[in-house]
Protein backbone atom coordinates (compact mmCIF):
# COMPACT_ATOMS: atom_id res chain seq x y z
CA UNK A 1 0.00 0.00 0.00
CA UNK A 2 1.17 3.50 -0.76
CA UNK A 3 1.78 6.42 0.91
CA UNK A 4 -1.35 8.05 -0.24
CA UNK A 5 -3.18 5.20 -0.16
CA UNK A 6 -3.08 5.18 3.49
CA UNK A 7 -3.75 8.81 4.15
CA UNK A 8 -6.27 8.31 2.14
CA UNK A 9 -7.59 5.40 4.20
CA UNK A 10 -7.25 7.10 7.24
CA UNK A 11 -8.87 9.75 6.65
CA UNK A 12 -8.42 13.41 7.68
CA UNK A 13 -7.22 14.08 11.21
CA UNK A 14 -7.33 17.98 12.96
CA UNK A 15 -4.79 18.62 14.95
CA UNK A 16 -5.51 18.12 18.60
CA UNK A 17 -5.13 21.80 19.37
CA UNK A 18 -8.47 22.45 17.63
CA UNK A 19 -10.39 18.76 17.65
CA UNK A 20 -12.78 19.95 20.21
CA UNK A 21 -13.54 23.87 19.01
CA UNK A 22 -15.88 24.37 16.32
CA UNK A 23 -16.57 27.12 13.59
CA UNK A 24 -18.41 30.24 16.02
CA UNK A 25 -22.04 29.38 16.95
CA UNK A 26 -22.65 32.92 15.76
CA UNK A 27 -21.43 32.33 11.83
CA UNK A 28 -23.24 29.01 11.97
CA UNK A 29 -26.85 30.81 12.48
CA UNK A 30 -25.77 33.29 10.08
CA UNK A 31 -25.31 31.33 8.03
CA UNK A 32 -28.09 29.13 7.96
CA UNK A 33 -30.67 32.28 8.19
CA UNK A 34 -28.75 33.77 5.03
CA UNK A 35 -29.92 30.39 3.47
CA UNK A 36 -33.41 30.47 4.25
CA UNK A 37 -33.14 33.90 3.34
CA UNK A 38 -32.15 33.16 -0.34
CA UNK A 39 -34.91 30.26 -0.25
CA UNK A 40 -37.12 33.46 -0.06
CA UNK A 41 -38.31 33.25 3.80
CA UNK A 42 -38.68 36.56 5.74
CA UNK A 43 -35.94 35.67 7.71
CA UNK A 44 -34.95 38.79 10.49
CA UNK A 45 -31.06 38.73 11.26
CA UNK A 46 -30.33 39.76 14.75
CA UNK A 47 -27.15 37.81 15.36
CA UNK A 48 -24.57 39.77 13.85
CA UNK A 49 -22.55 42.10 15.83
CA UNK A 50 -22.01 44.99 13.15
CA UNK A 51 -23.52 48.40 12.86
CA UNK A 52 -25.81 48.95 10.24
CA UNK A 53 -24.17 52.13 9.52
CA UNK A 54 -21.82 53.18 6.54
CA UNK A 55 -17.92 53.84 6.88
CA UNK A 56 -17.98 57.35 7.16
CA UNK A 57 -17.07 59.11 3.61
CA UNK A 58 -13.44 60.77 4.67
CA UNK A 59 -13.00 57.52 5.97
CA UNK A 60 -12.97 55.99 2.61
CA UNK A 61 -11.81 59.04 0.47
CA UNK A 62 -8.81 58.68 2.75
CA UNK A 63 -8.30 54.95 1.38
CA UNK A 64 -9.22 56.02 -2.13
CA UNK A 65 -6.57 59.23 -2.52
CA UNK A 66 -4.15 55.83 -0.95
CA UNK A 67 -4.75 53.29 -3.50
CA UNK A 68 -4.06 56.84 -5.70
CA UNK A 69 -0.59 57.90 -3.90
CA UNK A 70 0.29 54.29 -4.70
CA UNK A 71 0.23 52.94 -1.17
CA UNK A 72 -0.66 49.77 -1.98
CA UNK A 73 2.78 47.64 -0.76
CA UNK A 74 3.67 46.25 2.31
CA UNK A 75 3.80 48.52 5.86
CA UNK A 76 5.61 47.71 8.28
CA UNK A 77 5.26 44.73 9.96
CA UNK A 78 2.65 45.71 12.73
CA UNK A 79 1.63 49.29 11.80
CA UNK A 80 2.93 51.70 9.73
CA UNK A 81 4.60 55.08 11.29
CA UNK A 82 1.40 57.23 10.45
CA UNK A 83 -1.13 54.90 12.02
CA UNK A 84 0.69 54.10 15.06
CA UNK A 85 1.04 57.64 15.60
CA UNK A 86 -2.43 58.00 15.28
CA UNK A 87 -2.84 54.95 17.66
CA UNK A 88 -0.57 56.89 20.61
CA UNK A 89 -2.15 60.36 19.84
CA UNK A 90 -5.77 58.57 20.40
CA UNK A 91 -5.01 56.83 23.51
CA UNK A 92 -3.42 60.09 24.89
CA UNK A 93 -6.73 62.43 23.86
CA UNK A 94 -9.00 59.80 24.69
CA UNK A 95 -8.30 57.86 27.52
CA UNK A 96 -4.85 59.76 29.19
CA UNK A 97 -2.71 56.90 28.78
CA UNK A 98 0.30 57.20 26.73
CA UNK A 99 1.96 54.78 24.32
CA UNK A 100 5.52 55.16 22.83
CA UNK A 101 4.95 53.77 18.83
CA UNK A 102 7.12 50.62 19.68
CA UNK A 103 4.36 49.72 22.59
CA UNK A 104 2.07 49.99 19.96
CA UNK A 105 0.84 47.27 17.90
CA UNK A 106 -1.82 47.01 14.73
CA UNK A 107 -3.12 43.36 13.38
CA UNK A 108 -5.98 42.48 11.16
CA UNK A 109 -8.29 42.96 13.40
CA UNK A 110 -8.51 43.04 17.23
CA UNK A 111 -9.16 39.11 16.73
CA UNK A 112 -5.96 38.83 15.65
CA UNK A 113 -4.17 41.10 18.36
CA UNK A 114 -6.25 38.41 20.64
CA UNK A 115 -4.58 35.55 19.05
CA UNK A 116 -1.15 36.93 19.43
CA UNK A 117 -1.19 38.07 22.82
CA UNK A 118 -1.56 34.59 23.50
CA UNK A 119 0.18 32.63 21.25
CA UNK A 120 2.94 34.91 22.54
CA UNK A 121 2.80 34.48 25.84
CA UNK A 122 0.99 31.27 27.06
CA UNK A 123 2.45 28.25 27.65
CA UNK A 124 0.90 24.76 28.06
CA UNK A 125 -1.44 24.91 30.78
CA UNK A 126 -1.06 28.47 31.52
CA UNK A 127 -4.75 30.07 32.89
CA UNK A 128 -6.51 32.64 31.92
CA UNK A 129 -9.33 33.61 33.43
CA UNK A 130 -12.35 34.94 31.89
CA UNK A 131 -15.87 36.04 33.29
CA UNK A 132 -19.23 34.60 31.27
CA UNK A 133 -20.96 35.45 29.51
CA UNK A 134 -18.20 36.01 27.40
CA UNK A 135 -17.15 36.81 23.41
CA UNK A 136 -17.48 33.36 21.89
CA UNK A 137 -13.44 33.53 20.51
CA UNK A 138 -11.96 34.52 23.77
CA UNK A 139 -12.43 30.65 24.95
CA UNK A 140 -11.15 29.13 22.17
CA UNK A 141 -8.10 31.25 21.17
CA UNK A 142 -6.81 30.60 24.62
CA UNK A 143 -7.43 26.41 23.91
CA UNK A 144 -5.58 26.94 20.57
CA UNK A 145 -2.57 28.38 22.17
CA UNK A 146 -2.77 25.42 24.54
CA UNK A 147 -3.56 27.41 27.50
CA UNK A 148 -6.67 26.76 30.04
CA UNK A 149 -9.31 29.20 30.26
CA UNK A 150 -10.96 29.42 33.75
CA UNK A 151 -14.45 30.18 33.59
CA UNK A 152 -16.50 32.63 36.13
CA UNK A 153 -20.19 32.93 36.40
CA UNK A 154 -21.30 36.24 36.44
CA UNK A 155 -24.98 36.82 36.60
CA UNK A 156 -27.41 38.84 36.13
CA UNK A 157 -27.95 39.79 39.80
CA UNK A 158 -24.26 40.78 39.40
CA UNK A 159 -25.04 43.14 36.23
CA UNK A 160 -22.71 40.30 34.21
CA UNK A 161 -19.36 41.84 35.83
CA UNK A 162 -16.95 40.24 37.69
CA UNK A 163 -16.40 40.75 41.45
CA UNK A 164 -13.26 41.01 43.27
CA UNK A 165 -13.74 38.15 45.62
CA UNK A 166 -14.22 35.89 42.61
CA UNK A 167 -10.85 37.36 40.96
CA UNK A 168 -9.20 36.60 44.02
CA UNK A 169 -10.67 33.15 44.63
CA UNK A 170 -9.71 32.27 40.67
CA UNK A 171 -6.10 33.44 40.60
CA UNK A 172 -3.84 30.25 41.20
CA UNK A 173 0.13 30.06 40.77
CA UNK A 174 -0.36 29.41 36.91
CA UNK A 175 -2.76 32.58 35.87
CA UNK A 176 -1.23 34.16 33.46
CA UNK A 177 -4.02 36.43 32.24
CA UNK A 178 -6.98 37.83 33.56
CA UNK A 179 -9.78 39.22 30.08
CA UNK A 180 -12.10 41.62 30.86
CA UNK A 181 -14.36 43.17 28.40
CA UNK A 182 -16.47 46.33 28.54
CA UNK A 183 -18.48 47.31 27.21
CA UNK A 184 -19.70 43.74 26.79
CA UNK A 185 -20.32 41.55 24.19
CA UNK A 186 -22.77 39.87 24.66
CA UNK A 187 -24.26 41.32 27.42
CA UNK A 188 -23.54 44.96 27.35
CA UNK A 189 -22.41 45.64 30.17
CA UNK A 190 -19.75 48.00 31.41
CA UNK A 191 -17.52 48.75 34.35
CA UNK A 192 -16.91 51.80 35.70
CA UNK A 193 -14.07 52.87 37.54
CA UNK A 194 -15.72 51.86 41.10
CA UNK A 195 -16.50 48.67 39.46
CA UNK A 196 -12.58 48.29 37.92
CA UNK A 197 -11.29 49.54 41.18
CA UNK A 198 -11.65 46.44 43.35
CA UNK A 199 -10.64 44.70 40.51
CA UNK A 200 -7.21 46.26 40.29
CA UNK A 201 -6.77 46.45 43.74
CA UNK A 202 -6.50 42.33 43.45
CA UNK A 203 -4.51 42.69 40.50
CA UNK A 204 -1.92 44.86 42.47
CA UNK A 205 -1.63 41.86 45.24
CA UNK A 206 -0.65 39.31 42.45
CA UNK A 207 2.50 40.84 39.94
CA UNK A 208 2.46 37.48 38.09
CA UNK A 209 -1.01 38.52 36.59
CA UNK A 210 -1.13 40.36 33.59
CA UNK A 211 -4.71 42.12 32.18
CA UNK A 212 -5.91 42.60 28.42
CA UNK A 213 -8.66 44.67 28.35
CA UNK A 214 -11.37 44.55 25.03
CA UNK A 215 -12.47 48.35 24.81
CA UNK A 216 -13.74 47.91 21.17
CA UNK A 217 -17.15 49.55 22.15
CA UNK A 218 -16.19 52.19 23.98
CA UNK A 219 -17.03 54.77 21.99
CA UNK A 220 -20.91 53.24 22.40
CA UNK A 221 -22.32 53.77 26.08
CA UNK A 222 -25.70 55.26 27.50
CA UNK A 223 -27.59 57.25 29.90
CA UNK A 224 -24.16 59.12 30.31
CA UNK A 225 -21.68 56.42 31.63
CA UNK A 226 -18.24 57.29 31.78
CA UNK A 227 -16.04 54.92 29.72
CA UNK A 228 -12.69 54.64 31.53
CA UNK A 229 -10.16 51.79 30.81
CA UNK A 230 -7.86 49.95 33.45
CA UNK A 231 -4.79 51.00 32.47
CA UNK A 232 -5.94 55.01 32.85
CA UNK A 233 -7.46 54.30 36.06
CA UNK A 234 -4.34 52.26 37.55
CA UNK A 235 -1.05 53.47 36.34
CA UNK A 236 0.79 50.93 38.57
CA UNK A 237 -0.74 48.61 36.27
CA UNK A 238 0.13 49.79 32.75
CA UNK A 239 3.08 47.77 32.89
CA UNK A 240 1.09 44.29 32.46
CA UNK A 241 -1.53 45.84 30.89
CA UNK A 242 -2.59 45.16 27.00
CA UNK A 243 -5.62 47.64 25.83
CA UNK A 244 -6.95 46.30 22.64
CA UNK A 245 -9.25 48.13 20.45
CA UNK A 246 -10.31 48.87 16.38
CA UNK A 247 -11.74 51.03 14.14
CA UNK A 248 -14.62 48.21 13.69
CA UNK A 249 -17.86 49.14 15.94
CA UNK A 250 -17.33 52.97 16.49
CA UNK A 251 -16.33 53.31 12.78
CA UNK A 252 -18.54 51.10 11.22
CA UNK A 253 -15.51 49.47 9.86
CA UNK A 254 -15.98 45.89 10.28
CA UNK A 255 -14.72 44.56 6.87
CA UNK A 256 -11.50 46.87 6.81
CA UNK A 257 -9.84 44.39 9.25
CA UNK A 258 -8.15 46.65 12.15
CA UNK A 259 -7.40 46.25 15.40
CA UNK A 260 -4.56 47.87 17.70
CA UNK A 261 -3.41 47.95 21.24
CA UNK A 262 -1.14 49.32 23.32
CA UNK A 263 0.98 47.42 25.81
CA UNK A 264 4.99 46.95 27.60
CA UNK A 265 7.55 46.94 24.93
CA UNK A 266 8.52 43.87 25.16
CA UNK A 267 5.36 42.12 24.94
CA UNK A 268 4.00 43.85 21.51
CA UNK A 269 7.64 43.21 20.53
CA UNK A 270 7.03 38.98 21.04
CA UNK A 271 3.47 39.43 19.47
CA UNK A 272 5.95 41.46 16.59
CA UNK A 273 7.18 37.85 16.26
CA UNK A 274 3.68 35.83 16.21
CA UNK A 275 1.91 37.92 13.44
CA UNK A 276 5.33 38.21 11.19
CA UNK A 277 4.94 34.08 10.60
CA UNK A 278 1.10 34.75 10.29
CA UNK A 279 -0.13 37.81 8.40
CA UNK A 280 2.53 40.04 7.95
CA UNK A 281 0.99 43.59 8.08
CA UNK A 282 -2.30 44.65 7.72
CA UNK A 283 -3.39 45.94 4.85
CA UNK A 284 -1.96 48.98 3.95
CA UNK A 285 -5.44 50.92 2.33
CA UNK A 286 -7.06 49.79 5.74
CA UNK A 287 -4.49 51.43 7.78
CA UNK A 288 -4.38 54.70 5.76
CA UNK A 289 -8.19 54.51 6.22
CA UNK A 290 -7.88 54.20 10.03
CA UNK A 291 -5.78 57.02 10.45
CA UNK A 292 -8.40 59.23 8.78
CA UNK A 293 -10.55 57.84 11.23
CA UNK A 294 -8.82 58.16 14.16
CA UNK A 295 -7.87 61.67 13.71
CA UNK A 296 -10.61 63.05 11.37
CA UNK A 297 -13.88 64.44 12.94
CA UNK A 298 -15.98 62.30 15.58
CA UNK A 299 -19.08 64.20 15.86
CA UNK A 300 -20.65 61.60 14.43
CA UNK A 301 -20.37 59.36 16.85
CA UNK A 302 -22.17 60.56 19.33
CA UNK A 303 -25.01 60.99 16.57
CA UNK A 304 -24.80 57.12 15.93
CA UNK A 305 -25.22 56.48 19.85
CA UNK A 306 -28.37 58.38 20.05
CA UNK A 307 -29.82 56.05 17.39
CA UNK A 308 -28.29 52.47 18.99
CA UNK A 309 -29.72 54.32 22.35
CA UNK A 310 -33.47 55.01 20.79
CA UNK A 311 -32.90 51.15 19.63
CA UNK A 312 -31.49 49.69 22.70
CA UNK A 313 -34.66 51.44 24.62
CA UNK A 314 -36.66 49.99 22.36
CA UNK A 315 -35.86 46.37 21.73
CA UNK A 316 -35.14 45.77 26.19
CA UNK A 317 -38.84 47.12 26.51
CA UNK A 318 -40.40 45.04 24.16
CA UNK A 319 -39.01 41.94 25.95
CA UNK A 320 -39.49 42.85 29.29
CA UNK A 321 -43.27 42.95 27.93
CA UNK A 322 -43.25 39.65 26.98
CA UNK A 323 -44.00 36.94 29.67
CA UNK A 324 -41.70 34.77 30.91
CA UNK A 325 -38.42 36.53 29.61
CA UNK A 326 -36.11 39.21 31.44
CA UNK A 327 -33.57 41.96 29.61
CA UNK A 328 -31.30 43.67 31.90
CA UNK A 329 -31.06 46.86 30.36
CA UNK A 330 -27.21 47.38 28.93
CA UNK A 331 -24.85 50.06 29.22
CA UNK A 332 -23.38 50.26 26.20
CA UNK A 333 -22.54 48.09 23.00
CA UNK A 334 -25.28 47.27 20.82
CA UNK A 335 -26.62 43.64 22.31
CA UNK A 336 -29.37 42.77 24.64
CA UNK A 337 -28.77 39.55 26.65
CA UNK A 338 -32.37 38.17 28.07
CA UNK A 339 -32.73 35.73 30.20
CA UNK A 340 -35.76 33.18 28.91
CA UNK A 341 -35.68 30.69 31.89
CA UNK A 342 -40.14 31.16 31.68
CA UNK A 343 -39.97 29.65 28.02
CA UNK A 344 -37.88 26.22 29.29
CA UNK A 345 -40.50 23.39 29.78
CA UNK A 346 -42.63 24.62 27.58
CA UNK A 347 -43.54 22.87 24.48
CA UNK A 348 -44.03 24.30 20.50
CA UNK A 349 -47.49 23.59 18.83
CA UNK A 350 -45.91 20.67 17.11
CA UNK A 351 -44.85 19.49 20.47
CA UNK A 352 -41.42 20.17 20.55
CA UNK A 353 -40.39 20.69 24.38
CA UNK A 354 -38.17 23.93 24.82
CA UNK A 355 -35.26 22.21 27.05
CA UNK A 356 -32.52 24.98 26.54
CA UNK A 357 -32.33 28.58 25.03
CA UNK A 358 -30.63 27.06 22.14
CA UNK A 359 -34.10 24.83 21.50
CA UNK A 360 -35.51 28.04 21.86
CA UNK A 361 -33.31 29.93 19.72
CA UNK A 362 -34.10 27.21 17.12
CA UNK A 363 -37.86 27.66 17.69
CA UNK A 364 -37.94 31.46 16.80
CA UNK A 365 -35.99 31.06 14.09
CA UNK A 366 -38.01 28.10 12.52
CA UNK A 367 -41.21 29.17 13.19
CA UNK A 368 -41.15 33.37 13.53
CA UNK A 369 -37.82 33.41 11.19
CA UNK A 370 -36.19 35.61 13.92
CA UNK A 371 -32.38 34.62 14.27
CA UNK A 372 -30.94 35.32 17.30
CA UNK A 373 -27.87 33.76 19.30
CA UNK A 374 -28.16 31.24 22.65
CA UNK A 375 -26.31 32.38 25.48
CA UNK A 376 -24.92 28.44 25.55
CA UNK A 377 -22.61 30.03 22.80
CA UNK A 378 -21.59 32.59 25.69
CA UNK A 379 -21.24 30.53 28.09
CA UNK A 380 -24.02 31.40 29.85
CA UNK A 381 -27.64 30.04 29.83
CA UNK A 382 -30.83 30.41 29.46
CA UNK A 383 -30.28 33.63 27.58
CA UNK A 384 -30.41 35.07 24.32
CA UNK A 385 -27.98 37.68 22.44
CA UNK A 386 -29.93 40.30 20.38
CA UNK A 387 -28.26 42.56 18.05
CA UNK A 388 -30.27 45.31 17.86
CA UNK A 389 -27.58 46.83 15.17
CA UNK A 390 -30.33 47.00 12.59
CA UNK A 391 -32.99 49.19 11.43
CA UNK A 392 -36.08 50.46 13.70
CA UNK A 393 -38.38 48.82 11.52
CA UNK A 394 -36.76 45.14 11.42
CA UNK A 395 -36.93 45.03 15.52
CA UNK A 396 -40.31 46.11 15.78
CA UNK A 397 -41.57 43.12 13.55
CA UNK A 398 -38.54 41.22 15.26
CA UNK A 399 -40.79 41.90 18.63
CA UNK A 400 -43.72 40.86 17.59
CA UNK A 401 -42.91 37.74 15.98
CA UNK A 402 -40.68 37.10 19.10
CA UNK A 403 -43.86 37.81 21.69
CA UNK A 404 -46.21 35.71 18.59
CA UNK A 405 -44.17 32.85 19.06
CA UNK A 406 -43.52 32.91 23.18
CA UNK A 407 -47.59 33.31 23.61
CA UNK A 408 -48.25 29.77 21.46
CA UNK A 409 -45.83 28.27 24.31
CA UNK A 410 -47.67 26.12 26.34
Amino acid sequence: MTVNQVIEEAGFSPASRISTIGVSEILKIGARAQAMKREGKPVIILGAGEPDFDTPDHVKQAAWDAMQRGETKYTALDGSPALKAAIRDKFARENGVSYELDEITVATGAKQILFNAMMATLNPGDEVVIPMPYWTSYSDIVQICEGKPVLITCDADAGFRLKAEQLEAAITPKTRWVLLNSPSNPSGAAYGAEDYRPLLDVLLKHPHVWLLVDDMYEHIVYDGFEFVTPAQIEPRLKNRTLTVNGVSKAYAMTGWRIGYAGGPRDLIKAMAVVQSQATSCPCSISQAASVAALNGPQDFLKERTASFQRRRDLVVAGLNAIEGLDCRVPEGAFYTYSGCAGMLGKATPSGQRIETDADFCAYLLDHVHVAVVPGSAFGLSPFFRISYATSEAELREALVRIADACAKLV
